[in-house]
């Protein structure tokens, strides 16, 4: 990096691993520097990681963007599975950077949406769509977040949400049998109880051992799976591998819920731009999502079932769109300070 370069910081940070990424910023957008990644739960705080990546990449920062995995309020998030929060005002005061940003990991993936090319993107349901529309993304992993992408005034506007946290709505019987055991379970039956990691380890312990219906599975071999280190990822596993049919009927049911889902924030955002899956899961589950009764479930919307046909949905392949985003939104800080770079934030 030279002297004069300018110097962007972007971080991804979650509750399991934190990517912080320096960019020097070019005409068009952020080209990647140096960049290291930790374990959150290792760190006391996000400063700590931040000073070590400025000890073995010592530059000057001028601008900073960080997609967090929780709500962001008056700038300041506490994340959803650790016990420590980020502050724009303490990181301002720690390294003295003139501009800085947290915000929603799903908005910064959101943000990242326009800028992916084709090899970085799955087509699960080709259509027209509308380029010029809204865009949403449903990401399923550790938990289940929710984002719109909207135009405004010639720049690409993310609207965060805690949508993974609404109530989920049965479509069918088996859907309700399974609303109402985790409704025994929880109380309150959020989305995210069915869509992300855990959520699919709901959905296939309530198949093995609490209906009374359905394909059999010996207890045993499912208190085994149950007790796995990563019982979603052996539940996945199975299913994908076709060794397991209990496993694959709950990991199609996942795809199913998925599309239901992803439907209604389709229309919720009137989401013609297109839908993007992004988050850990569906990347792994592609094979299932294809055979699925996903874009089946997607466009069952009834009155409105030809508007949600005519909407693409792509699965987001890369693992560093959070990343990406949050770096965009550090390029545009410094447009909108005005410091000479293009502001044409279009695709």
């Amino acid at each position: 990096m030279e002297n004069n370069d300018t110097c962007l910081l972007a971080g991804d940070i979650g509750g399991t691993h934190t990517r912080l990424q320096l960019y020097t910023a070019g005409s068009r957008g952020p080209l990647e520097y140096a960049g290291e990644t930790y374990a959150s739960r290792e760190a006391g705080a996000l400063e700590e990681m931040i000073a070590d990546l400025l000890e073995h990449h010592p530059v000057t920062v001028n601008a900073a963007c960080f997609g967090i995995a929780g709500r962001v309020a008056e700038g300041a998030a506490r994340l959803t599975n650790l016990d420590w929060g980020v502050s724009e005002d303490n990181l301002r005061r720690r390294f003295q950077w003139p501009r800085i940003q947290l915000i929603n990991d799903l908005a910064a993936t959101a943000l990242a949406v326009p800028w992916l090319d084709a090899q970085e993107l799955f087509a699960l349901h080709e259509a027209p769509g509308d380029q010029t529309g809204t865009m949403a993304v449903v990401a399923p992993g550790t938990g289940l977040g929710q984002a719109l992408l909207v135009r405004h005034n010639g720049r690409f506007l993310a609207l965060a949400s805690e949508g993974g946290h609404a109530d989920f709505a049965p479509t069918d019987v088996t859907q309700t049998e399974l609303w109402g055991y985790l409704h025994q379970r929880y109380g309150h039956v959020s989305v995210e109880r069915v869509l992300s990691g855990e959520g699919l380890v709901n959905i296939y312990e309530w198949m093995a051992l609490g209906r009374t219906t359905g394909t059999a599975s010996p207890v045993d071999h499912a208190v085994e799976i149950l007790k796995a280190a990563d019982p979603a990822q052996t539940i996945t596993q199975y299913a994908l591998e076709a060794t397991d049919d209990l496993c694959r009927e709950a990991l199609l049911l996942f795809c199913r819920i998925l599309g239901a889902v992803a439907g209604n924030l389709a229309l919720t955002g009137l989401a013609t731009g297109g839908v993007y899956l992004g988050g850990g899961i569906p990347p792994k589950i592609l094979p299932m999502l294809e055979r699925s009764d996903f874009v089946q479930s997607f466009c069952a919307k009834g009155r409105f079932s030809d508007l949600l046909a005519a909407i693409p949905v792509w699965v987001i392949r890369n693992d560093r769109a959070a990343l990406m985003g949050a770096a965009r939104q550090a390029f545009e800080l410094l447009n909108l300070e005005g410091d000479g770079h293009d502001n044409s934030n279009t695709r």
